[in-house]
């Protein structure tokens, strides 16, 4: 019998706030009453704040990314529509995946594990597409398999660079939320995330956010991909009355209500900064252990996840067995083919120092009894020492304000 809570280091879905846990600690409710748009209305007034999305709306829909990523292609693509992807992790595999399932004509290009969105390689597709045949382009923010965060902002300067009109598809999900998303700064026309993560909500609920451009595209004469359940047209006939097409997820908004309260408390640029914060001390804990980052190098550091090598002649599969058997202690896996090398460090959400140190101490004793051959407490110790500094940066900065 194992005492105390299991700590919670996956990368999403993530540990729920009390605070978020007792707002949806609520009756069952009725979800055509007369004042259910009291709460829902704000809630996508204030998810576009959380998306900084000034211009376009928000959907929400009770399911998990996923179903999102297939509205925002179904409503605002034809079959056979040419698109733009890369593949550079599980996850971007699997948005490659759904585009050609759902039958559109994929220019995927594999990258290495460890590296982003490939600027050059899209750059030269685009640039050589003088017909503008490419009607969209796909990038994931953060690859959730690898620890890899892609930069957003490059893409859309090189696709103003050569002034095409594709539209701009962003997976979001264990980004928005948690690290720096500026939809109408960098142009994004859809943008995808999912309650379990930066949001702090159990899994269950995806926010699909949507530009004026992709609103239009939605709407033009060309004949979309089959769609009803996430037909676009129903949303905006019932949200706009603060209602659904559907039987929604009530408790969920009350739990989302207060998971929006805390984000705009602590303060998007805060959230942000915590999270680097965080992240700075599981990288520098994880070198201070000899051991290396999946991400090939600084530039791609990701702030919400460490994906981290296992040393030659340990198996990643059996770390993670001995922390959740023996210390009550949940890491992600390695997927496809980093089973087995890799474990992964969720920091993202409702984290503090603390946790994270614990969750390198977690990550030490379980490789250490997986037969590594570590020296115990090096990584908290330069965690610690991170932490420490970094705080007494920010104190005196405060300070000096």
């Amino acid at each position: 019998m194992k005492h105390g809570i299991r700590q919670l280091f996956i990368p999403g879905p993530t540990n729920v706030p009390d605070r978020v846990r007792r707002a949806m600690n609520v009756p069952m409710e009725d979800q055509r009453s007369p004042d259910l748009p009291d709460l829902t209305l704000g809630l996508f007034r204030d998810l576009k704040r959380a998306f900084r999305n000034d211009g376009g709306r928000v959907f929400m829909f009770p399911s998990s990314g996923t179903g999102s990523w297939e509205a925002a292609i179904q409503n605002t693509l034809a079959p056979g529509d040419r698109v733009l992807m890369a593949r550079f992790g599980q996850f971007s595999h699997l948005w490659v995946e759904m585009a050609q399932r759902l039958g559109l004509d994929v220019t995927a290009i594999d990258v290495e594990w460890g590296k982003g969105v490939p600027l050059d390689a899209y750059e030269q597709a685009i640039g050589a597409d003088h017909g503008h045949e490419i009607r969209a382009v796909f990038v994931t923010h953060n690859e959730t398999a690898t620890g890899v965060t892609s930069d957003i902002a490059g893409v859309r300067k090189l696709l103003d660079a050569h002034s095409h009109p594709a539209l701009l598809f962003v997976d979001g999900v264990s980004s928005i939320a948690s690290i720096d998303f500026r939809q109408d700064e960098w142009g994004v026309d859809l943008a995808v995330a999912g309650s379990q993560k930066g949001f702090m909500l159990p899994a269950g609920l995806s926010f699909l956010s949507v530009s004026e451009k992709a609103l239009a595209a939605s709407r033009d004469n060309r004949p979309k991909l089959p769609r009803s359940y996430f037909l676009f047209a129903d949303q905006i006939a019932m949200n706009d009355q603060g209602y659904f097409p559907y039987t929604p997820p009530t408790q969920f908004f009350h739990g989302l209500r207060a998971s929006l309260d805390m984000l705009f408390e602590e303060g998007l640029d805060n959230v942000f900064a915590r999270h680097h914060r965080l992240a700075e001390g599981i990288r520098r804990g994880v070198r201070g252990l000899g051991l290396d980052l999946v991400a090939a190098g600084p530039e791609w550091y990701s702030d919400t996840v460490s994906a981290i090598f296992v040393p030659e002649g340990v198996d990643a599969n059996q770390v993670l067995k001995i922390a959740y058997e023996r210390y009550a202690t949940s890491f992600g896996g390695g997927l496809a083919r980093l089973n087995g090398r890799v474990f992964r460090i969720g920091h993202l959400g409702d984290l503090n120092e603390v946790m994270c140190l614990g969750a390198l101490a977690a990550a030490e004793i379980s490789l250490a009894d997986a037969g590594a051959k570590i020296t115990p407490g090096a990584g908290v110790a330069a965690a610690h020492d991170w932490y420490r500094k970094a705080n007494a940066g920010a104190d005196a900065r405060l300070s000096n304000g």
